[in-house]
């Protein structure tokens, strides 16, 4: 069907795209203010309100967010076979406000008196619960906000790219600003504050898809409506007991979510499960070319476990970083710790339009880089981001503190990275795969990544330090510690840039035409 053929309703389109797209777009803005608020926060909480060791402040983060990014694997399944994506999203937008709200509860803080430390046991055993709130309501709505909207541009819209595209900056508006105005609450008045505007943002998307329901057109409503409604359990119906063990599960992720090394093995079996299934069915049900295609997407796969491992480093290792050693004084203004963050997104921001500029000119002259080379790309700006940080760590002053330019300019590189990636693999996952096993092979995608969030983690504590150390450090003993990892990151990054050239040219023979 050619665009000039799609029908298209003028009264239910804006700026020449379906209404339901600003929809999807302020949902997911305000969503991610929430989410990416909250995570600019969480390690500097966790160290200087309830004085956790950072090791267990990194393995914290590691398993809130490889869970965040693994569970949506079964909240779209669960979507697609059942509640349909417009209940999904609801529900899993409750979740979100509700865990967020109770983030909001600090209790008392934590105090130190010789080597011991005493905690709010009780106020941490909420901030756990809030955790499973969000990690239920990322399950549920993560997965679906996107396939929405595909949904609302027929096959063959000229449209589509350019509304992804509109939908894409409202991820990045949202992480944006949430890292600048929770970051500067939360450290400025006090952490509740900060949790607390990133649980405001969130009710306030909540409120934006529920109004805008409408504006959908029916493409978000459950498959089979009379089946959800069936009883299967005396009263409750099917919907209801979706619900009723979603909400029990709090159980199990409040449980989960305090043991890294329960999410790690989860993860790394799930994913190896995964890997396994996707082999297994290129061995035995496709031809040679659909099976060539499908062992270069887990390598792809496997590649992004190490870029993703790396990058993620800015919520752990690199606020921390930022906090202790970076001299953070910028034209007589203190920029905060958390506020780095945002860099991430501020160059997505800028830069996006460019590198998608960029590929098509290249096309032209037959000189774009094929997905491996865009990869080791990926790979190569990942692990230069962390050499400009030893660079810069060497020209520190007299008292060990390193200038925030050069942690500008690694975020510069790790975004350059990340355009050459994450873009391409999501587009490469639905250009390799069959079309029957996309879905599956994008949940392996994102399995991957929530696996790399807990390596992330694990390799951030190569410069962790414990509360009662990090009272007696100074500077320049911090600064000993992060070169230490950086040079580790570096080393690390390169040779997996390396390994993934060797292995760009038989990969691309193996892709068979494919760009």
């Amino acid at each position: 069907m050619s665009s000039a053929e799609i029908t298209r309703d003028p009264n239910n389109e804006l700026w020449g795209h379906p209404k339901g797209l600003y929809v999807c777009f302020f949902t997911e803005m305000w969503e991610r203010f929430s989410f990416y608020g909250m995570k600019a926060l969480l390690v500097l909480y966790l160290t200087k309100y309830h004085l956790f060791a950072d090791s267990n402040a990194n393995l914290l983060m590691g398993a809130y967010a490889g869970l965040a990014y693994s569970l949506p694997f079964i909240g779209g399944m669960i979507s697609d076979r059942y509640l349909g994506m417009r209940k999904s999203v609801m529900f899993g937008g409750i979740m979100l406000v509700i865990g967020h709200f109770l983030m909001a509860f600090e209790g008392q803080q934590a105090t130190m008196v010789g080597d011991v430390i005493t905690r709010d046991d009780s106020a941490l055993a909420i901030f756990y619960l809030a955790l499973a709130f969000i990690i239920i309501g990322v399950a549920y709505l993560k997965p679906n906000i996107s396939t929405i909207v595909g949904k609302l541009y027929e096959d063959g819209d000229s449209r589509r790219d350019s509304g992804f595209t509109i939908f894409y900056m409202g991820i990045n508006i949202g992480a944006f600003f949430a890292t600048i105005l929770c970051g500067w609450l939360g450290e400025t008045y006090g952490w509740g504050y900060g949790f607390g505007l990133a649980g405001i943002g969130m009710l306030a998307g909540l409120i934006s898809f529920a109004r805008g329901q409408k504006h959908l057109m029916g493409h978000a409503e459950p498959h089979n409506p009379e089946s959800l409604s069936k009883k299967v359990l005396g009263p409750i119906s099917k919907e209801w007991l979706i619900y009723i063990i979603s909400i029990a599960s709090l159980a199990l992720v409040w449980f989960m979510v305090q043991r890294e090394h329960v999410v790690h093995y989860t993860a790394n079996t799930l994913l190896v499960i995964a890997i396994a299934g996707i082999l297994f069915y290129a061995l035995t049900k496709v031809d040679k070319i659909a099976r060539d295609r499908l062992i270069v997407l887990m390598v792809l796969i496997t590649s992004t476990i190490v870029f993703w491992s790396l990058f993620e480093q800015a919520s752990t290792s690199m606020t921390l970083f930022a906090d202790r050693v970076i001299d953070r004084e910028i034209f007589g203004f203190t920029v905060l710790a958390s506020q780095f963050q945002s860099l991430n997104s501020l160059f997505i921001i800028i830069f996006a339009p460019f590198f998608a500029w960029l590929w098509i000119r290249l096309d032209k002259f037959n000189m774009n880089p094929n997905i491996p080379l865009k990869f080791t790309l990926a790979l190569f700006f990942v692990a230069a981001g962390f050499g400009v940080m030893i660079i810069g760590s060497g020209m520190a002053n007299a008292t060990g503190q390193v200038a925030a330019v050069w942690l500008v300019l690694m975020y510069f590189l790790h975004t350059s990275g990340e355009l050459c990636l994450s873009p391409v693999g999501l587009s490469a996952v639905t250009k390799l795969s069959p079309k029957n096993i996309v879905g599956f092979s994008m949940g392996t995608w994102f399995l991957a990544t929530g696996l790399s969030e807990i390596l992330a983690a694990k390799i951030a504590n190569i410069a962790a330090v414990d509360s009662v150390a990090a009272e007696t450090m100074s500077i320049s003993d911090f600064l000993v510690k992060y070169t230490e990892l950086f040079w580790f990151m570096l080393k690390l990054g390169m040779g997996a840039a390396l390994v993934m050239l060797i292995l760009s040219y038989p990969l691309k023979k193996m892709m068979h035409g494919i760009k």
